[in-house]
């Protein structure tokens, strides 16, 4: 084999293996999406392409890195409320205080909540992760809900708690997609 010949085998060889890696993301995608209207296509192809190891992953390791995203998305979030609180404490509202406050307590506690999670999803105990990251979402949902309580509120955290909820949703989705096989004939 010649040194062309062997650089045109190893890119034929990576594209295929990427093309596949693209097909599974967004096969899954495309199915998260058809069983849950919640989850977003576009959003989800996006979120696991972009994730390392994905295009490297099965199935099951989608999940794994569904999981991870979410994770990452709230442990930044908790975070950024930190630095609001810190930042802009003073100039904030009461009521806009006690919300962020709120914010982040559900955040801190959904951090547990997301590394059992985690763990149940890894020992294949799926109803157990299923609980969790729908406590995780419904954490998510309660922050946001929270500006919603008063008028001229706006809440600083739509766009994250959005993306903790897609997140999770992702990952609930492919859990469905792993017990409907492990639970067919």
């Amino acid at each position: 084999m010649t040194p062309s010949s062997s650089l045109l085998f190893i890119f034929f060889f990576f594209l295929s293996f990427s093309t596949h890696a693209q097909t599974l993301i967004h096969g899954t995608c495309k199915l998260c999406s058809q069983q849950d209207p919640g989850v977003d296509y576009q959003f989800c192809a996006t979120s696991l392409q972009a994730a390392p190891g994905s295009h490297h992953a099965n199935i099951r390791g989608l999940g794994k890195i569904s999981i991870r995203l979410t994770k990452k998305n709230m442990t930044d979030t908790r975070f950024y409320i930190r630095r609001l609180l810190n930042n802009y404490g003073v100039n904030l509202s009461t009521y806009a205080r006690m919300r962020l406050n709120d914010c982040l307590e559900l955040y801190s506690d959904s951090i547990t909540d997301i590394k059992s999670a985690f763990r149940n999803y890894k020992a294949s105990r799926f109803d157990e992760a299923n609980l969790l990251l729908s406590a995780v979402m419904e954490a998510a949902n309660t922050c946001e809900n929270g500006f919603k309580e008063m008028d001229n509120i706006v809440s600083p955290l739509t766009k994250r708690n959005d993306a903790t909820f897609d997140l999770s949703a992702i990952a609930l989705a492919i859990i469905h997609i792993l017990q409907v096989g492990i639970n067919s004939p």
